[in-house]
């Protein structure tokens, strides 16, 4: 069986999103957990990588280091405009029926 997808959360995210996965009983790590506020992009998709963790975003610089071509574990991206309970469904959804291995260098547009 494949390992679920866990996430990490950029800095910016509405802490509500974190909230929603955790009642759901998803794996979740934000950027304050991990004390990387401050660090850059790269540095946020560098971790989340050695930690196997899709990176959650509403910032479109990381589909730029992705489309440069720096590996990583998965990106989850939505517009800032896109409601927190649309965002925790489909990350929901990206949890229950991807893998990690479905993830790796993927970006998922919510």
């Amino acid at each position: 069986m494949n390992a679920p997808v866990n996430f990490y959360m950029d800095e910016h995210v509405h802490p509500a999103i974190t909230r929603g996965l955790r009642l759901r009983e998803i794996d979740v790590l934000t950027a304050q957990e991990a004390n990387m506020l401050g660090a850059s992009d790269k540095e946020h998709l560098k971790l989340a990588t050695n930690l196997g963790r899709v990176v959650f975003t509403n910032d479109d610089d990381f589909l730029k280091l992705h489309a440069a071509g720096i590996e990583h574990a998965g990106i989850a991206f939505a517009h800032q405009r896109t409601s927190i309970g649309r965002v925790v469904r489909a990350l929901t959804l990206i949890h229950e029926i991807l893998s990690v291995e479905d993830m790796t260098n993927r970006v998922e547009f919510l």
